[in-house]
């Protein structure tokens, strides 16, 4: 198989990602139930008239991806892969409201186009007017991870040179309500989260655009190779060893070798165990943690993997993200593990460019 390059890596999200010196300003948040995106002035990349018709999402990810683009110097890649959980939802709420409201009578179509979970990857080729191959994965924890093996096995085909990837999801006021309604958000008394010591059920909850493009050649602003994912749907917890471990075999890789392990830590007690089982494995790399700077979301994993690339280029781990204090001289292989309330297992292995 030939090497994969992550060539450009951008990110919006409840971090300042978008600002050059995030990478020393990363702030944990441990209180409020719901993260709300830090967004930029969307007037400086997208025309008025049409950003009033894009929902928050179609926004984010028209602004990462620009970024991500213009970073690789590319103008139109060979194929545009998002990966989403909850797609359009602002959309989706409006055109059901609309339903309700309307005795289902005399409604427009606008809202229910705009709501469907492709609408992300469409609106990015229509703005670039990139008629190549355009998909969506909607694979709730693992969107990502799934348009990333996309992306890869199409390199490795020779089908295409440089693959814009990406992965996004928004909030919903509605939809959060139900999240509190069924206690996937922690309730206000369980606040503010120890997310590496939680005894409590339940996430605070974020949202968030990266974007990435994937290249079969290495460049100069090259962040990662990206060596190999795995997923797995369904894991019981003494599974999770034989998981990791036939996951490094099979890249040829020992546990000693892995110089730093980024897991998913959300603050939920009951799912959280899943990262403590796969820690043990790890005696003599870095452990590292970054969902209290982001928040869970279905594809949180995007924002990890932002991190991982920057810590690959610098060299460096922030110490806000550290769980030990093992520091590494070099950091070349990193291993991302993140699930969502214990179901959609994936593992990124990521080699120093």
């Amino acid at each position: 198989m030939s090497v994969v390059y992550i060539n450009s890596a951008a990110c919006i999200s409840i971090q300042d990602t978008l600002n050059e010196n995030f990478f020393q300003n990363l702030q944990p948040v441990h209180s409020p139930q719901v993260l709300k995106a830090i967004e930029p002035n969307y007037k400086e990349f997208i025309p008025p008239a049409a950003s009033r018709r894009m929902s928050k999402t179609v926004k984010m990810s028209s602004v990462a991806s620009k970024y991500a683009l213009q970073e690789a110097g590319i103008e139109n890649p060979d194929a545009i892969i998002v990966g989403t959980g909850m797609g359009c939802s602002q959309d989706s709420e409006k055109f059901l409201k609309n339903v309700i409201d309307n005795n289902e009578e005399f409604l427009t179509p606008t809202y229910f186009i705009q709501s469907t979970h492709n609408t992300v990857a469409g609106q990015i080729a229509l703005g670039l007017q990139c008629h190549a191959y355009n998909f969506t994965y909607v694979n709730t924890s693992s969107s990502l991870e799934f348009s990333f093996l996309d992306a890869k096995l199409q390199i490795n085909d020779g089908e295409a040179d440089n693959i814009l990837v990406g992965s996004t999801d928004e909030q919903t006021d509605r939809t959060m309500e139900l999240y509190k309604l069924n206690k996937t958000i922690k309730k206000e008394e369980n606040l503010p989260v120890d997310y590496l010591n939680s005894t409590t059920n339940g996430v605070i909850w974020g949202e968030g655009a990266s974007f990435f493009v994937l290249g079969k050649d290495k460049t100069e602003n090259s962040y990662a190779q990206l060596k190999d994912i795995q997923i797995s749907s369904r894991l019981n917890l003494e599974e999770t060893h034989q998981f990791v471990e036939d996951f490094l075999a099979k890249n040829n890789l020992k546990n000693d070798e892995i110089d730093a392990v980024i897991l998913g830590y959300s603050g939920d007690a009951k799912s959280d165990v899943y990262y403590t089982n796969a820690m043990g494995l790890f005696q003599n790399s870095a452990l590292l943690y970054y969902k209290h700077l982001s928040g869970e979301f279905n594809t949180a994993s995007g924002f990890s993997t932002f991190l991982a690339c920057h810590i690959l280029k610098n060299q460096k781990i922030p110490e806000v993200m550290m769980i030990n204090d093992l520091k590494k001289e070099e950091i070349k292989y990193t291993l991302l593990y993140n699930h969502l309330g214990g179901n959609d297992h994936s593992l990124v292995l990521l080699e120093r460019a």
